[in-house]
C-alpha cells in the first residue's frame, strides 16, 4: 500500500521521497531485519528512486542471500556495505584520516559509503598523535581537501590536531577502540565534543556511515556535482 510519500509493507514504511528531499534514498540498516525484509525494502527503493541504494552493517551470509534475490548489488565485506547503482563522481575531495589500524572497520564504512554517493575519497590510515610526525607529513593533502573525516578512539586527540591544521570542515568519528577508561568510545566522543578547535562536527560512535553522509550533505550544498 502506498501512502503519501511512503510504501507501507506492513513491517516497514519505506520513505520513497527521501531522495527528492535530500538527494539520496533512505539507507537500510541490516541488523535486526530478516533477509526477506531487506529484500522487500531494497526493491521498493530501487523501483521508486533513481539514485544509489545502500544497506549498512550487513553480514556476509545475509549479503549473499540478498544479492541472490536482488541482482546488481555490490558487497564490500570490510565495510559491510551493500550498494546498488553507485552515484556518478562529484567534484568533492574528502580525506579520511584514522588514528590507528584498529579504527579500520569504521574507516572502511566511511570510505565505502562516501564513494557510493559519489565523493572523491582519499584514505590516510594510522596517523595518530602518538607519532605526531605521521599526521604532519600529510598536512598538504589534508589542507587540499574539501572536508576531512577524522576517525579516532582512545582519547581522540587527532580530531583537535587536524582541526587546528585545516580550514575545511572536520567531521569527527569517535570509535570504541581503547582500554577500560575508553568506555567503548564514550571518552572519545566526549573529547571530540569538547575539542578546543572550533567548529568540529561530531557524529555517533563507530558511525562511518554518518560521517560520510555529513560530507555528502556539504557536497550537495556546495553544488559539486559532475
Amino acid at each position: 500500500m502506498t501512502g503519501e510519500g511512503f510504501v507501507d509493507l506492513g513491517f516497514a514504511r519505506v520513505d520513497i521521497l527521501r531522495e527528492a528531499r535530500q538527494g539520496a534514498p533512505e539507507a537500510v540498516y541490516a541488523p535486526g531485519k530478516q533477509v526477506s525484509e531487506i529484500v522487500a525494502i531494497v526493491r521498493q527503493l530501487l523501483a521508486n528512486n533513481s539514485g544509489c541504494v545502500l544497506v549498512t552493517r550487513v553480514d556476509p551470509a545475509v549479503a549473499e542471500r540478498t544479492r541472490a534475490e536482488v541482482p546488481g548489488g555490490h558487497y564490500d565485506p570490510e565495510a559491510r556495505l551493500l550498494v546498488w547503482r553507485p552515484a556518478p563522481p562529484m567534484r568533492f575531495r574528502l580525506a579520511v584520516a584514522t588514528a590507528g589500524t584498529a579504527d579500520g572497520p569504521v574507516a572502511a564504512e566511511a570510505v565505502a559509503v562516501a564513494r557510493a554517493v559519489g565523493l572523491d575519497v582519499s584514505l590516510y590510515a594510522d596517523v595518530g598523535v602518538a607519532g605526531i610526525h605521521r599526521i604532519l607529513s600529510i598536512t598538504e593533502q589534508l589542507t587540499g581537501a574539501d572536508a576531512v573525516v577524522v576517525i579516532a578512539g582512545m582519547e581522540a586527540a587527532l580530531a583537535s590536531v587536524v582541526a587546528g591544521l585545516v580550514a575545511c570542515p572536520v567531521i569527527a568519528v569517535p570509535t570504541s577502540t581503547g582500554y577500560g577508561a575508553a568506555l567503548q568510545g564514550v571518552t572519545a566522543l566526549l573529547a571530540m565534543l569538547s575539542s578546543c578547535a572550533p567548529g568540529v562536527t561530531v557524529v555517533n560512535i563507530d558511525s562511518g556511515y554518518a560521517a560520510a553522509m555529513a560530507a555528502y550533505r556539504l557536497a550537495r550544498v556546495l553544488g559539486r556535482s559532475a
